[in-house]
C-alpha cells in the first residue's frame, strides 16, 4: 500500500520555525521526485517546493523561497520541508506528494504529474 505521511505542523507564532516530514512507504522512493503544496482556506492549492530523486535538483515558489528548505533522507525515504519565519500567510493544510513524471528537474505547476499524495498536516501561524 502507497503511503505519504505528512507530519510535523501545529501552532507556531509569527516569525517562528517548523520542520515537516514526509515518510513514504509502499513505493519505490529513488524514483520518485516529491513535492509540498499547502492549500488555505479559500484558496487554491499551491506548489511551494520539490526535489528531484536524486536530491539534486531543488525548485521554491517565490513565495517561501530564502525562508523555506526543502531536503530529502532517501535511507529513510522522507523528505523534510523546513520553514522558517513564517507568517500567518503561510497558514494551511501542508501535503507532500510523489511523482515518478520528473527526472532531473521537478515542477510545481503540474499536480497532475504527481501521483500519490498524503493526507496533510496543518499549519496555523498565529499573528
Amino acid at each position: 500500500e502507497v503511503q505519504l505521511q505528512a507530519s510535523g505542523g501545529g501552532l507556531v507564532h509569527t516569525g517562528g520555525s517548523l520542520r515537516l516530514s514526509c515518510a513514504a512507504s509502499g513505493f519505490t522512493f529513488d524514483d520518485y521526485a516529491i513535492g509540498w503544496f499547502r492549500q488555505a482556506p479559500g484558496k487554491e492549492r499551491e506548489g511551494i517546493s520539490c526535489i528531484t530523486s536524486d536530491n539534486s535538483v531543488t525548485n521554491y515558489a517565490d513565495s517561501v523561497k530564502g525562508r523555506f528548505t526543502i531536503s530529502s533522507d532517501n535511507a529513510k525515504n522522507t523528505v523534510y520541508l523546513q520553514m522558517s519565519d513564517l507568517n500567518p500567510e503561510d497558514t494551511a493544510v501542508y501535503y507532500c506528494a510523489a511523482s515518478a513524471f520528473f527526472l532531473r528537474h521537478c515542477r510545481l505547476n503540474i499536480a497532475t504529474a504527481y501521483d500519490y499524495w498524503g493526507q496533510g498536516t496543518l499549519v496555523t501561524v498565529s499573528s
